[in-house]
């Protein structure tokens, strides 16, 4: 057995401490062991071979873990499926992904019934976490099977499905390990994705985990940190205070988070802030999307150097950068990890210079090549060969190199606005109002405009207490005067109770858009 990864820690020690659920239920590394063996033994006798996917549809709890576990070592494909999304969307990913095992959270009952039932999946492969009527119980189906390794061990990986936000998802597959190499081997390395960040095997790391589960960062991450020898503290869902209570009480050290969990924790009142003792905290990594500068340097000035910064797509990537770093050069991803490689080229496909903005490419590594699961089409899209020879990929993103290599990010190539000829990109605008103190969360987009094209549209959330109206708008709109261009004021702003986001800050943007574009031949 290799010397990391949670199946050798596990047999080492399995009276450590693995998880603590949403419940605050300890799992040792023994009990979700053995749960995960058994769950290895259920799919495989109803059918499942080296291959094969299983669909997982829960929100964050131990057996979501014991099913990732389980799937990476018997060579399965796991596919973990959003939970916010309708039955249509649901049955889609399970039958596109060809899943051969659909196993659904008796929270999400309905949804996951109705899904199953569109697409006719068989009732055999049909579990249910808890109880689901129709489907057999995970409970039942794991009785009598024995709790130790199961024969014939082999790597297993993670299909996630993009978010399609240009049309429908896509499931991103690798290929899986060869079967000589064993499990432990291949996701103790994959654990060492933290040694990046200075984070060394067991000690007295501890991980929480507040987004959801079925992101591919947070699973990432989650996973490492426990192939990494470390505990997993979940949250069902995640609110700031809560978050703050969980790390004094666990003495929690690391961390995957967006910039909107930023921003809503410094909302809090800073005497609710003083409250709790963060000083445990070592490694507080985020990504997702850009952090605007003020936020990022008020959480440094609160939480210190654990601050770290990543830039990655679920197809790979990427670049990193400390906290002291980005105080250098404030606004960057960083610069590219170890082995990675960033480039910057034009729609034509020509390598731009430093300080040029255009679409981020990122070096195809052997051991990160994957393929957009039966999209041949989609997958070259995705492609650049430089004139070196190397093979890119992207994934739509723009930004720009400096002299010294650190990425800056602009925006999402789909986000940009055209108007009057130039190219606006919303995430700028964005991080400008989110420094107005009555702005709690933003949106900006491009709606239509007869002589412009497009003209700057801003959906904003009043900050808690604050009513969004006409004084509101003339007081954000003044204060833009003297932080944005003409060109890039917003032109008009509506207000919302509640920005469409998912627990883990993703924005869907286009719910936002989609209206203003109804009856319009440009709908972006």
């Amino acid at each position: 057995m290799a010397d990391h990864g949670f199946w050798s820690y596990a047999e080492r020690d399995p009276d450590a401490l693995a998880l603590i659920d949403p419940a605050e239920v300890r799992w040792t590394r023994g009990e979700l062991h053995a749960a995960s063996n058994r769950i290895v033994g259920a799919l495989r006798a109803i059918g499942l071979e080296r291959g094969d996917a299983v669909a997982l549809d829960a929100p964050n709890c131990a057996e979501f873990f014991a099913v990732y576990l389980a799937c990476t070592q018997a060579g399965f494909y796991l596919v973990p499926i959003n939970w916010h999304l309708a039955p249509a969307e649901v049955a889609y990913i399970v039958q596109d992904s060809e899943a051969k095992a659909f196993i659904a959270h008796e929270r999400l009952a309905v949804e996951c019934t109705k899904a199953a039932d569109e697409i006719n999946f068989p009732p055999s492969g049909r579990i249910a976490i808890g109880k689901i009527p129709g489907f057999q119980s995970l409970e039942d189906l794991t009785a009598g099977i024995s709790g130790e390794p199961p024969r014939a061990r082999c790597t297993g990986a993670v299909m996630n499905y993009t978010s399609g936000t240009t049309g429908r998802p896509k499931g991103v597959k690798r290929d899986l390990a060869p079967t000589e190499i064993e499990p432990d081997l291949i996701m103790g390395l994959f654990g060492a994705f933290l040694a990046m960040f200075g984070v060394e095997p067991e000690g007295d790391d501890v991980y929480i985990c507040g987004s959801p589960l079925y992101h591919t960062a947070v699973l990432i991450q989650s996973a490492a940190a426990m192939h990494w020898g470390h505990p997993v503290v979940l949250m069902d869902k995640w609110e700031p205070e809560a978050m703050l209570q969980l790390i004094e009480k666990y003495r929690c050290t690391t961390s995957h988070m967006v910039p909107t969990q930023f921003h809503r924790l410094l909302l809090l009142p800073e005497e609710v802030r003083a409250k709790y003792d963060v000083s445990s905290t070592r490694t507080m990594l985020h990504a997702a999307a850009p952090c605007p500068p003020e936020i990022k340097r008020k959480m440094i000035d609160w939480w210190g150097e654990s601050i770290w910064e990543y830039y990655a797509a679920t197809e790979g990537g990427g670049t990193i950068v400390s906290a002291a770093d980005w105080l250098t050069h404030p606004g960057t991803v960083g610069r590219p990890w170890t082995n990675a490689e960033i480039r910057i080229f034009d729609d034509d496909g020509r390598e731009l210079s430093q300080g040029e903005t255009g679409t981020i490419y990122i070096l195809m590594m052997d051991s990160a090549r994957f393929e957009y699961k039966d999209d041949p089409e989609k997958t070259k899209k995705t492609r650049l060969q430089a004139d070196d020879g190397k093979v890119f990929f992207t994934a739509g993103d723009i930004g720009y190199l400096d002299p010294e290599g650190y990425l800056f990010l602009c925006d999402r190539k789909i986000d940009m606005i055209i108007s009057g000829g130039a190219n606006i990109y919303p995430a700028e605008i964005e991080n400008e109002l989110l420094g107005h103190p009555k702005v709690g969360d933003v949106a900006v987009f491009g709606i239509p405009n007869e002589d412009w094209g497009e003209e700057i549209k801003a959906v904003i959330e009043p900050a808690p207490g604050v009513v969004g109206d006409a004084a509101l708008t003339a007081d954000i709109l003044a204060f833009c005067q003297d932080r944005l261009a003409k060109f890039k004021q917003p032109r008009s702003i509506d207000y919302t109770n509640a920005m469409p986001r998912d627990p883990n800050g993703k924005l869907y943007k286009r719910k936002l858009r989609d209206p203003y574009w109804e009856g319009h031949e440009r709908a972006i």
